[in-house]
């Protein structure tokens, strides 16, 4: 008994309970599906997310001018055909532009490395302006192969590889027998692999399914007898619908179609009518569970059953209707496009698309690539951004201070006191009062001195204002009249509201404080001489010394 047993027991598994609900989890868990919207403002995102998520289009999105978020989000469950189960859950990344604070936001939110075999990738068109359709397709494009790169991971090359192979196995099950590439005797069953035609997912290495939605197309088909940008898109190019219109507009559809042959990818024209949405939709979720490539078998074993798609796509190519458009992946080759419209090569085009993808050239250099060839198709019909104003270099500060400080040091008005100065006084400036001119002009000087002239009379002012400006003595043997006054007025001597003019070389500064001196003496001296006379008796006739004659 001892003997048979080991002779070291078996660990016990650990976290066994864990594991065994992880297994059973994902086993039920629901795959998560993304779809990223790419394309210009105002193109019609909004109205697409909300046909794949079936829901309603809110209020706001029908507004053109709203502002995006950096980056919108909405999701949903994707049930079965008998709505019983759940099979996948559906989200949608739109980016509201191409510029790079928005670009970059997505491989944080979207890691090529978890995402790539789960995403699907849809580029948004706008038929009302069908000039910018190669310069976006170029912009998209170049940025989903930067993004499916990520950081060059073996596990990210890897998971390129696969997903390649699934994209490629899915091409070459769709491909439909050209009567030119096979020969009318030979037995071709559907379920036969093609190898692909020229010029077929020449790009896209990483094989991410990629479909191009040319929206608003029921505007093509207007009936006005000049299509208008506003209305219709195509521009001032053509006029009703004549045969020069139906050229054009195949053309654009051609050129789409050669891109898309070398990329892999499909092309949809949608309207605002449910049906075309709905149309688009069913084909997203093809694409979205494309079953993976099958492996490698080794002889001898029996093959594994193919996984089947649970969304089939029902609905048949349309190249004729012009609002409708519908050319699946793989469905499509350089025969079919040529037999639209005749003398389009699209081995040209495809050789124009690679020019402008390997060098950037400008436009004023001799380079056939397909923007310039495309221009010859579509013109230009946008509108064109204001020009901008020519650059003004201004002057620094210190130079403008400097150079206007030495132009008004050089004018004799600098002095902005010079406003206030008399024009017709050349007098220098003085010291008395700031203005440095003749204050008797000024009016607040003149009413201060007439006050003081009806108060005290013109005797004493007169007698302050002359030359020496002191009074002079009384004269004996004068009259009555001339002995009551104390100071006779010489007949040069200066009137109230008359400016005085300077005598014995004093200047007017000089007189007006000599006058304000006297005037205080003068008080002074009038106030005294009062006291005294009422002391002194009457003169007696010819006694002059003060006293009565007692004799």
């Amino acid at each position: 008994m001892e003997g048979s047993r080991p002779a070291t027991p078996e660990a016990p598994p650990e976290n066994l309970w864990s594991s065994i609900l992880d297994s059973v989890s994902s086993s039920r868990s629901i795959p998560s599906k993304q779809v990223l919207l790419l394309g210009p403002p105002s193109s019609g995102k909004s109205v697409l997310a909300s046909a794949l998520l079936q829901k309603p289009v809110s209020e706001e999105s029908k507004d053109e001018t709203r502002s995006d978020f950096a980056l919108g989000y909405d999701w949903a469950d994707i049930r079965d055909d008998g709505d019983e189960d759940t099979l996948a859950r559906l989200s949608v990344y739109t980016v509201p532009s191409d510029a790079i604070a928005y670009t970059s936001l997505m491989p944080h939110f979207l890691p090529p490395r978890a995402s790539l075999s789960h995403t699907l990738v849809m580029i948004v068109l706008d038929w009302t302006c069908p000039w910018t359709f190669v310069d976006n397709l170029q912009t998209w494009l170049k940025w989903v192969e930067i993004w499916a790169k990520g950081d060059g991971s073996r596990d990210l090359e890897i998971v390129r590889e696969e997903n390649h192979e699934r994209l490629q196995h899915h091409l070459q099950h769709y491909t439909e027998p050209s009567v030119d590439a096979v020969p009318a005797s030979s037995n071709i069953s559907s379920n036969t692999v093609l190898p692909l035609g020229p010029g077929t997912l020449t790009h896209n290495s990483a094989g991410v399914p990629i479909i191009v939605v040319c929206t608003k197309s029921d505007l093509i088909d207007e009936g006005n007898d000049l299509v208008g940008a506003s209305n219709s898109g195509m521009g001032g190019m053509v006029k009703g619908k004549g045969g020069e219109w139906e050229e054009r507009t195949d053309g654009v559809m051609q050129v789409l179609r050669t891109i898309c042959l070398k990329y892999g990818a499909s092309l949809f024209y949608t309207t605002q009518q449910p049906n075309t949405l709905q149309v688009l939709r069913q084909y997203a979720l093809h694409l979205l569970f494309i079953p993976p490539a099958p492996s490698l078998v080794a002889s001898g074993s029996e093959a594994p059953a193919p996984l089947r798609n649970p969304f089939v796509f029902q609905y048949k190519p349309n190249t004729l209707d012009r609002d409708r458009i519908v050319v699946p992946a793989g469905w499509d080759s350089w025969g079919k496009i040529g037999v639209l419209r005749e003398g389009f090569e699209a081995k040209l085009w495809g050789e124009a698309w690679e020019a402008d993808l390997d060098a950037d050239v400008s436009e004023s250099e001799d380079h056939s690539g397909a923007k310039k060839l495309y221009k010859m198709l579509v013109p230009d019909q946008g509108a064109k951004p204001p020009a901008l104003p020519p650059f003004n270099a201004p002057m620094a500060e210190q130079a403008f201070l400097a150079k206007h400080y030495d132009e008004n040091a050089k004018k004799p008005d600098r002095d902005p006191r010079g406003a206030f100065r008399n024009p017709t006084d050349t007098a220098a400036a003085g010291i008395v009062g700031p203005l440095g001119s003749s204050s008797f002009n000024l009016p607040t000087v003149e009413r201060a001195l007439s006050e003081m002239e009806a108060g005290m009379g013109t005797g004493s002012l007169n007698a302050s204002t002359t030359s020496d400006g002191a009074r002079r003595p009384p004269q004996r043997g004068a009259t009555g009249a001339s002995a009551t006054n104390h100071a006779g007025r010489p007949p040069s001597s200066p009137t109230i509201g008359t400016t005085p003019s300077p005598t014995g070389g004093q200047t007017q500064h000089e007189v007006l404080q000599n006058f304000f001196q006297s005037l205080l003496s003068s008080r002074d001296r009038g106030g005294a001489s009062a006291t005294a006379g009422r002391s002194v008796g009457p003169r007696t006739n010819g006694n002059t010394s003060g006293t009565d004659d007692t004799s």
